[in-house]
């Protein structure tokens, strides 16, 4: 019965009718093929599920995966009844029909199945936020420290942190909500558009090719699909022409699969190797073809895989050592926190109010605010680049853009303008030839599976020219399509049989060949003489001659492409005998195209800023090393160390990384290699790797970089595994960005650091003075608020800025620096706290003003304003207040914490919570105070950095 009710969902609510009354109901042959196979089940007892688990077990075999809840048994149950279906009983599956949905039942189902988003993708709700900002571990301690309160009838005290949680919650909540609605926004430039089969018309209907956004996309759709594009759903095939996918969205592994929609599979087959279907998520490599829409958002293969994983990349160094320091800090509050319970317990004899006190030390020693100054950090950033027209998908990718160090990228649309002009058309000799432009232009004009720019450009050349080649007299009989693997394309076509010179060298059926120089040369067995039309067998002499050629014009930063043809004698395409290896043979080469890619104007300017900002880059394409290396130079990249493809595949494991770590350019690369050479990069050289790529065949690349960069004008799924889009190609935006990062990753340094010196140096004061006075030196309430005060003034860091030289380098996580910053400039805070303490005890041990709420006065008002300016000393490697000045935001929130902390014993609020007036000979001594701490401070700071040659 689940299984029925899956299959619902593609069902109206009125089951008589359907789609404008033209899709026969199936309902009842539906419900018969699952009734089958639920009975089938129930003969061997499988659809018990402790039987399905004690089997699986005992065999010790994983089928599919290992045990499966009951949303994936429903999706593998219906992809496998569709796999295993005829074409025409799918149609009837889905309720659609050959000529596709009308547009008005389109969007009936679109309203009925909700938009096409997987669960990874889904935006939370608002409840969702609010939720995770309430359930927080600092909020829980606060709330069990007000429950404690108010059972020992504190009930002010329990007030006051109850006031803190809200607070608390409140910011939170704010901030996040608010940063995933702009992400949320921003998302929604990056459009992913679809073709689409429709038919329309209340009479007569006419089928209609439209686009429509992937998220528009619902079950009973008829996509048509290229390579570089993306499945929109779980898709059953209805025809295909070489059509070879890539499964790495879900299995990992680079390798692609070849699919068709021939073919009936069976039970037997796993999943993701069935032929006849194609998952959301996966991309097209090469080929093409038609596929019907079976299942979309929630209901796909993906969805259900990943709904309760996520698709994430492993943690990076940021993440691993905030993650360490976390464990420290919680070992060092267990301990500091026990020993404070034990000494406080033994002098008041009061074990509710010592266990109370040392959880307020607890509480206080803990970073609280580390998750809303990271995610504002984060979330400001994204909205900066935003400005700059980029669109950030993974917030995370803000950070790392400020530690990577090596950028790879493609050089086509990158470096240059991706705006391709022809130059010429030459035949094997390297002299200019009509008949070279003639089958270029019809390669170019009759091919489908999908146009590239160099397309466009044969096609400019010829019109603006004046050329006439009269495409409509030729029909196109069947297509090669285009892949990475033989890198060229081919078209089969012939002359319209009214054609009355049927003479002409031009009548009958040809096949027609371009693509890469060298790989055209292989399938050529024959030169042709176009001046008097003899063909010669094509001698190494020859081909060498036509590779020196194409050199030539790649020194002079000109791409080239080969052109051939052969004649074809029989009626049938020999395709459909032979198979697109054997046609593509023994073929003659008629010459050479030559293109111009000019390089952008801005990208030397981008690449020398980047480079002075410590981010080397690395040209990573499939162009060869002479042109890469001529538009290298021009952008003022070193071309000193060169290798290509075949050259990688020749070495050893060492001795590839070793090249890979020299080399500047590495042309003639598939894109494997590209994936091997940025993995390379990140394991043994250590390196934060970023990956510009636009192309189909950068995806693997772009998904195993730390920051994966695309162009909005990218092929789908590059866009997909990208972390970051721009709407612009122009590397200064990249420029922006790293500066960008760095300031993020400076800014939560700067809170990390502070927050954990200023809370390791405070907590050990207070276990000092605890021992020392053999009081609590502040009441639990005091330190709460002492401490939410401290944390509400450190909201404005992420608005800090960062000097100049901190964003002129890398900035990687350091495992070692944090502890060692700690041991050097933690102890300066417990010294000032000691040396405030001993002047009270001192000063006015003789006054009748020493009590201990007047101890307790000072020594909240000291503390504040010790954590409240810690952040002046920390922030920067200058002098504070006189060398460098930090951001207006900073300053105002210090201003304003340090009011409210020394008005605070003043106050009626103050009297209530345990305080008394102070002083003005107290002020004057804390003055001279912090002119010693920062004197200190600034000499232990020299000294540090000196020592270890950094600060942040």
């Amino acid at each position: 019965m689940g299984a029925l009710k899956f299959f619902s969902i593609f069902s109206s609510t009125n089951n008589t009718r359907n789609n404008n009354g033209l899709l026969p109901s199936s309902n009842t042959i539906r419900q018969n093929l699952i009734k089958d196979s639920n009975s089938n089940n129930k003969e061997d007892g499988s659809n018990n599920p402790v039987f399905c688990f004690l089997q699986r077990f005992m065999s010790g075999v994983k089928i599919d995966g290992g045990s499966r809840t009951e949303e994936e048994e429903k999706v593998y149950s219906w992809l496998y009844t569709l796999a295993q279906a005829d074409r025409d009983i799918v149609f009837e599956y889905v309720r659609s029909t050959e000529r596709g949905l009308s547009f008005t039942e389109a969007e009936r189902r679109l309203k009925e199945n909700g938009p096409n988003d997987p669960l990874q993708y889904t935006f939370p709700s608002w409840w969702h936020f609010l939720w995770n900002a309430f359930f927080h571990p600092f909020n829980i301690i606060l709330m069990v420290l007000s429950a404690l309160s108010y059972f020992a009838s504190d009930n002010p005290n329990g007030c006051i942190m109850l006031i803190l949680v809200l607070i608390s919650v409140c910011l939170r909540f704010y901030q996040e909500y608010s940063s995933s609605k702009a992400a949320m926004k921003l998302s929604e430039f990056v459009r992913c558009p679809v073709k689409v089969q429709r038919c329309a018309g209340r009479v007569v209907q006419t089928e209609l090719i439209v686009q429509v956004d992937q998220r528009d996309v619902v079950p009973g759709d008829i996509v048509i699909f290229e390579p570089g594009d993306l499945f929109p759903g779980d898709v059953r095939l209805l025809s295909t022409k070489n059509l070879v996918v890539s499964q790495s969205s879900l299995t990992g592994e680079s390798a692609i699969t070849d699919k068709t929609a021939d073919i009936r599979e069976d039970q037997s087959t796993p999943l993701l190797d069935l032929r006849n279907i194609c998952f959301m998520g996966t991309n097209v490599v090469s080929g093409s073809g038609t596929g019907l829409v079976v299942s979309t958002g929630s209901k796909t293969y993906m969805s259900t895989m990943f709904s309760n994983i996520g698709k994430q990349k492993p943690p990076d160094g940021f993440e691993k050592g905030v993650r360490r320091i976390s464990f420290v800090l919680i070992c060092f509050m267990i301990v500091v926190a026990t020993i404070i319970i034990l000494i406080d317990y033994f002098t008041s004899h009061n074990l509710s109010g010592s266990i109370l006190f040392g959880i307020s030390v607890a509480c206080a020693l803990t970073p609280q605010m580390f998750p809303l100054i990271v995610n504002t950090s984060l979330a400001k950033g994204a909205l900066a680049m935003a400005r700059d027209r980029c669109v950030v998908k993974s917030l995370n990718a803000i950070r790392d853009m400020g530690s990577m160090d090596i950028l790879c990228i493609d050089k086509t649309g990158t470096l240059t303008m991706n705006r391709a002009i022809m130059v010429n058309h030459l035949d094997g000799r390297g002299l200019p030839k009509e008949k070279v432009l003639r089958f270029a232009f019809l390669n170019a004009y009759f091919k489908t599976d999908q146009k590239y720019p160099l397309d466009d450009a044969i096609l400019a050349y010829v019109y603006t020219n004046g050329y006439r080649f009269q495409a409509s007299q030729w029909k196109k009989i069947d297509e090669v399509s285009f892949d990475f693997i033989r890198r060229k394309v081919s078209v089969v076509l012939e002359t319209e049989s009214d054609i009355e010179d049927r003479s002409s060298q031009f009548h009958g059926r040809f096949m027609i060949t371009k693509g890469a120089l060298e790989e055209v040369i292989k399938v050529c067995s024959f030169v042709e003489d176009i001046d008097d039309g003899s063909i010669s067998i094509l001698s190494p002499e020859d081909q060498q001659r036509i590779l020196n050629t194409g050199e030539e014009a790649n020194n002079e930063g000109l791409r080239v492409i080969g052109v051939a043809m052969k004649t074809l004698h029989n009626r049938k395409s020999d395709r459909n005998s032979t198979g697109e290896d054997t046609v593509e043979s023994d073929m003659v080469f008629l010459g050479l195209i030559t293109f111009f890619d000019p390089p952008k104007d801005t990208a030397k300017q981008a690449l020398w800023r980047l480079a002075e900002k410590g981010v080397k880059a690395k040209v990573l394409t499939g162009d060869s090393p002479s042109l890469a290396i001529k538009i290298c130079q021009e952008v003022g990249i070193r071309t000193t160390h060169v290798t290509t493809g075949p050259e990688l595949e020749l070495l050893s494991q060492e001795s590839f990384h070793e090249t890979v770590k020299r080399a500047t350019v590495l042309a003639r690369l598939t894109p494997t290699q590209k994936l091997r050479v940025v993995q390379s990069l990140q394991t043994t050289g250590q390196h934060v790797v970023g990956f510009l790529g636009d192309g189909i065949n950068d995806s693997l690349a772009l998904d195993a970089a730390h920051v994966g960069i695309s162009v909005d004008s990218g092929a789908s799924v590059a866009k997909d595994f990208a972390d970051i889009i721009l709407l612009e190609k122009d590397l200064n935006v990249l420029v922006a960005g790293v500066e960008q990062g760095r300031l993020t990753f400076g800014n939560t340094m700067k809170y990390i650091k502070m927050s954990v010196i200023a809370n390791v140096g405070g907590v050990l004061s207070l276990l000092i003075a605890t021992i020392f006075l053999q009081i609590e030196p502040l009441t639990p309430r005091q330190l709460l608020t002492q401490n939410f005060l401290y944390s509400v003034g450190q909201i404005a860091i992420p608005w800090d800025k960062m000097e100049e030289d901190y964003v002129k380098t890398p900035q990687i996580w350091s495992e070692k620096g944090l502890p060692m910053f700690i041991l050097w400039n933690g102890p300066v805070c417990t010294l000032c706290d000691v040396t405030a303490l001993i002047f009270l005890w001192f000063y006015y041990k003789d006054s009748a003003e020493l009590d201990v709420v007047f101890f307790r006065s000072a020594w909240f008002v000291e503390g504040l304003l010790m954590q409240t300016l810690i952040i002046h000393m920390i922030r920067t490697e200058k002098i504070p207040f006189i060398q460098e000045n930090a951001s207006w935001p900073v300053l105002c929130s210090t201003l304003i914490i340090s009011a409210i902390g020394i008005a605070i014993p003043f106050t009626a609020i103050g009297h209530i919570m345990g305080f008394t007036d102070l002083p003005l000979s107290y002020f004057g001594f804390l003055v001279l105070l912090f002119l010693g701490y920062f004197t200190v401070g600034q000499v232990v700071k020299r000294i540090y950095i000196l020592v270890y040659k950094n600060w942040l």
